[in-house]
């Protein structure tokens, strides 16, 4: 058995590598993580950048990957505490966006201004309970390439949207948008798809 399966399998051993790791009380690793873990195990290529002041919290038992090109703007959020973050080549992540994994994140692609992709939900179910204390589930989010967001949208856990695809200002995302498609509403509604035979984008009925 590996070293990192008997942490998992110990419930001691995991609360000690947990304390080790993260703060007690916070939701962010410990400066030491950030620069003698971190740079190990998640991988920034080759001219991508991530602009101050941002909350990177980046754990290394998860991946982070930021494509070359790519950029973060000042203010933005990233957490892979629960899912991995992986955005591709060329992308650009607007101010003050949130960013909380299982993420994905195609090349050629622009989020603008205070988006909001989470992965991740408290759980609710038991009223003696707060949520903030029960379990958390997690819901993979994949935004293809090419892919236009606007200011303010809200994409929520489980959510695919297409290659090409745009999404108006001010939309909440709740359920798949397929490719080549302009969605915005809330919920957010298909309300374009390109037509390739009449090579134009057309209103849907």
């Amino acid at each position: 058995m590996s070293v990192i399966s008997r942490i998992k399998s110990d419930p001691a051993l995991k609360k000690l590598a947990l304390w080790t790791l993260v703060p007690a009380n916070e939701y962010r690793p410990r400066w030491w993580v950030k620069v003698f873990l971190n740079p190990f195990k998640h991988t920034r290529r080759s001219g991508s950048v991530i602009r101050r002041p941002s909350k990177t919290d980046l754990f290394p038992f998860r991946n982070f990957e930021l494509g070359a090109n790519s950029v973060v703007e000042s203010f933005s959020t990233l957490n892979n505490a629960v899912g991995d973050i992986i955005i591709g080549n060329n992308t650009f992540i607007g101010v003050g966006n949130v960013i909380i994994g299982p993420v994905s994140i195609g090349s050629n692609t622009i989020l603008a201004q205070n988006v909001v992709l989470s992965g991740m939900n408290h759980g609710y179910e038991d009223p003696a309970v707060p949520p903030v204390k029960q379990p958390v589930s997690t819901k993979q989010i994949d935004v293809g390439d090419n892919v236009w967001i606007g200011a303010n949208s809200c994409i929520t856990a489980g959510v695919t949207i297409g290659k090409h695809s745009v999404i108006g200002a001010g939309s909440v995302v709740t359920k798949s948008i397929p490719e080549y498609s302009v969605a915005a509403g809330n919920p957010a509604r298909v309300i374009k798809r390109y037509n390739f035979e009449h090579k134009k984008w057309e209103r849907e009925g």
